[in-house]
């Protein structure tokens, strides 16, 4: 069985590697192609000169993910088959005892922490060449170096606990240690909704209430219209790091907060605001955001059962290069290698978003103008440069939002469904 599992898993991850690249290369091969012509919707609206902005950008994103792709596959490859997590166990050893709860902590975030590493020379080239390259970081240094400490604080202060809880709850628990495990991966993902809108979200950028009155009043007519009840809306300092914008609302409960990136509101017209944050309303309405989170929660379910069916054989640590069993070796080996065997159902979570969109767009149209969405989408893709002439086949396995050719003429045709 061992030997199966590695020549499985050999195979899943060169095909689903082989596969990340092809579609890579069919969209930088389509978005090339169409650089040079606006599409027949957009040509009244965005100049070539900013189309063509946008294809550069797609394509050197692309690039980019390539590279990340291979840098992924190659560093899975050594700390599984290559016997690097298996190296990693044997030299924490020398400190810990191997069969102790503080081994398999120490094991966990040393994985943590090597592929972090190993991500940030990628991260700063994206930050500092490509989102600089077409005008768009305007993060400094300093301020970089200050987010990843924040983000380590805060991964170590939220992550550390759960690892020792969860690894604790697998030696304890009996055969049934999954289900206790799933318990405590849902409290945690709840609490840490509940925390982000006031406790972690303000570590990173600055809120202050949405100070203009008479946009302040459209708001709060149209959240009056859609029984929506907020605990404020906010401005967040987003053009701080970067000049994208968006809006969105987050946290449940008495926690709710709209909050809208300064660059949005330095950009749309008050009309237009007033519908972007009706498409936002209307996956809360939809209940999309529950929807997902049950979704989630499921899978997680599904996996964890998996997982405690497989973690009692030994193939199943010697068919990925693990020569000395452990829960937290376990764990790390299946949450490794389950995206290589689930790449392909990605079009389906893929489509499933793309449906929610729909929703909340005709949920917008009806409750604010079909025609001030538009208006606002098309001056967003303008200005975040994202690309109008995707390729269809790596549009259906990777966007979580429909096609804006797509979308923009589902909306014109029927403004109010």
């Amino acid at each position: 069985m061992g030997t199966t599992l590695t020549w499985g898993f050999a195979a899943a991850l060169a095909l689903a590697t082989g596969t990340r690249l092809w579609l890579a290369r069919r969209q930088i091969r389509h978005v090339r192609t169409h650089r040079n012509a606006v599409p027949a919707g957009f040509a009244d609206a965005i100049p070539l000169a900013a189309h063509q902005t946008a294809a550069d950008y797609c394509v050197a994103k692309t690039r980019l993910a390539a590279i990340d792709l291979l840098v992924g596959a190659a560093a899975l490859v050594a700390l599984t088959l290559g016997g690097g997590l298996q190296a990693l166990i044997d030299a924490l050893a020398t400190g810990f005892d191997p069969a102790g709860l503080w081994h398999g902590v120490a094991l966990i975030a040393s994985v943590v922490l090597l592929l972090s590493l190993l991500e940030l020379p990628l991260t700063l080239w994206r930050t500092f060449v490509i989102e600089a390259r077409f005008g768009f970081n305007r993060q400094t240094p300093a301020l970089f170096i200050a987010d990843l400490a924040r983000q380590a604080a805060i991964g170590a202060a939220l992550g550390m606990p759960l690892v020792i809880l969860v690894l604790w709850l697998m030696a304890r628990m009996g055969q049934n240690w999954w289900l206790y495990v799933w318990l405590a991966w849902m409290a945690f993902n709840l609490l840490v909704l509940l925390l982000y809108p006031t406790l972690i979200a303000p570590l990173f950028n600055k809120f202050t209430p949405l100070a203009d009155p008479a946009l302040a009043g459209r708001v709060e007519a149209l959240l009056a219209r859609c029984g929506f009840r907020s605990s404020g809306l906010y401005v967040m300092d987003g053009s701080k790091r970067s000049s994208h914008g968006n809006a969105y609302f987050t946290g449940f409960g008495a926690a709710k907060r709209i909050v809208f990136f300064d660059t949005l509101l330095s950009r749309l017209a008050p009309a237009e605001i007033e519908a972007v944050l009706a498409h936002e309303l209307g996956h809360f309405r939809r209940r999309h955001v529950w929807k997902r989170v049950a979704l989630l929660f499921g899978l997680s379910l599904a996996l964890l059962w998996t997982l405690g069916q497989l973690i009692g054989h030994a193939w199943f640590f010697h068919g990925l290069g693990v020569r000395t069993p452990s829960t937290a070796a376990a764990l790390l080996l299946f949450f490794l290698v389950v995206p290589v065997f689930t790449f392909f159902l990605q079009p389906l979570t893929s489509l499933y978003s793309r449906q929610h969109e729909f929703e909340a767009d005709a949920y917008a149209a009806s409750h604010s103008s079909a025609a001030d969405l538009v208006r606002a989408l098309v001056r967003l893709y303008q200005d975040n440069a994202a690309t109008l002439t995707p390729d269809p086949l790596f549009s259906a396995f990777y966007d979580s939002h429909p096609p804006a050719a797509r979308r923009i003429a589902r909306l014109q045709e029927n403004p109010g469904s």
